[in-house]
């Protein structure tokens, strides 16, 4: 299957960040496309297209937008999340920093569609060149008239509002990241109410992730059976898919829906010399691991789930034979354990009673009931804590003993060095520079 560059298709143009770059390559042509059309009618284009969220659910772009009551007399909001902080996913802070006015014009034209007078882009503080282009992007967009009072004569009026976030993984969680922005602590809310219904400010919000809203404007140019023509029935659309880990090439590759991780890894030049595939994750830490056995299942939301993971942020990290998998899942949840805001009891006890057992295999001392107490801590921690943070700690566990379990037990009886794998420093390097 060949790459599809579409969003990527003109990164190597120099300019591209500015507006006249973007102008340059068709872009604000949607914008004036979209403000000659009822905002009703881009909703059902953008559900007939059935683009789903490329933040990680996966939840569809259109029927999102739809929950957003109409004639409600309040305010409405559009939220992009770009507080891009999963282990191993680099996609969305690249898309910002090479093609900043494609996010522009695709929050303009969102906002429009739910009627929302107010944006803001929520980016995390530690990536200081993706907020200076942003709000470069803003500030071009705004002078050329494309944002502000009477956008391009139609009478739809827009402010944007390019937001630095503090550093927290937390606030990756849609309402976590409403109450940042709100001026709170940055911890998740009780749903329902959904943001949809009670969002910013308890008004109607949409909250989507950059390279969703990113696609935006290629929909509207091009319509439904362009877009579907990439992809599948289920996963339409093409992916902003982040490569890392153990490959010759580790970097960005856009490519359909549907592509198997043996074809993209061989866009990437292959594992390094002398390495072969132990494990890989298909969308960040926080989903279940697989194996070299499973290359050639497609990259789709649905397949993924047949084969026991997901998606995800479509980020593959691959790591090869020198990895241990019990550091790496013992590092993974040292982090979620550090990143939990601590509002709910679930998740904060869970990840330290979980670490704290990884621990004991770590250091040789693990046994097979201690295998059974971490099956059962996951069990308690999944589907009961307050937001999503809980299931992606309880996740990379049972997978990693269902596939390795021989190795978490072989830990005991061999002398292990605790100091951190300079293989997983390779493979964390994003996280390692946050």
């Amino acid at each position: 299957m060949p790459l599809t560059p579409v969003i990527t298709e003109h990164w190597d143009q120099p300019d591209l960040y500015t507006r006249a770059g973007y102008e340059r390559t068709g872009g604000y042509q949607a914008l004036r496309k979209a403000l000659a059309t009822e905002p009703d009618a881009i909703i059902n284009l953008v559900k007939e297209t059935g683009l789903r969220g490329r933040g990680g659910a996966g939840f569809p772009t259109g029927l999102k937008w739809s929950f957003v009551p109409q004639g409600d007399d309040k305010p409405h909001y559009l939220v992009v999340n770009a507080d891009e902080s999963e282990p191993g996913a680099c996609k969305d802070v690249p898309i910002m920093i090479a093609n900043p006015h494609a996010l522009v014009e695709g929050v303009i034209i969102s906002s429009y569609a739910i009627r929302a007078s107010h944006a803001f882009i929520y980016i995390r503080g530690e990536v200081p060149e993706a907020i200076r282009r942003m709000a470069l992007a803003v500030r071009e967009a705004k002078e050329a008239g494309y944002l502000g009072h009477n956008i391009l004569g139609s009478g739809f009026d827009l402010d944007v509002v390019v937001h630095s976030g503090a550093g927290a993984y937390i606030c990756g969680e849609e309402t976590a990241l409403l109450d940042s922005l709100e001026g709170y602590r940055g911890q998740p809310r009780l749903k329902p109410p959904f943001p949809a219904v009670a969002g910013l400010y308890s008004a109607p919000t949409v909250v989507n992730n950059v390279e969703t809203i990113t696609n935006i404007p290629w929909i509207i140019n091009n319509g439904v059976d362009w877009f579907r023509q990439f992809g599948t029935e289920k996963s339409p659309g093409f992916k902003v898919f982040a490569v890392s880990g153990h490959v010759k090439r580790p970097g960005i590759y856009e490519a359909p829906l549907g592509i198997t991780m043996r074809e993209l890894l061989d866009f990437a030049g292959g594992m390094r010399d002398g390495s072969e595939v132990k494990f890989w994750v298909p969308g960040g830490s926080s989903v279940p691991m697989l194996t070299a056995d499973h290359l050639d299942l497609p990259l789709t939301y649905e397949a993924m789930v047949e084969a026991g993971t997901m998606l995800g942020t479509g980020t593959p990290m691959m790591f090869d034979q020198t990895v241990s998998v019990v550091k790496a899942v013992t590092r993974w949840l040292e982090f979620y354990k550090h990143e939990s805001c601590g509002k709910c009891t679930p998740c904060r006890e869970g990840t330290y009673w979980i670490t704290g057992v990884l621990k004991t295999f770590e250091e040789g001392k693990g046994n097979d009931p201690d295998l059974d107490l971490l099956n059962e801590l996951c069990g308690q921690i999944m589907g009961r804590s307050f937001c999503a943070l809980g299931d992606a700690a309880a996740t990379p566990y049972p997978a990693a003993v269902s596939l390795f379990r021989d190795e978490f037990l072989m830990a005991t009886h061999t002398p292990v060095d605790t100091s951190f794998d300079p293989a997983l420093s390779y493979a964390f390097s994003e996280v390692a520079a946050r």
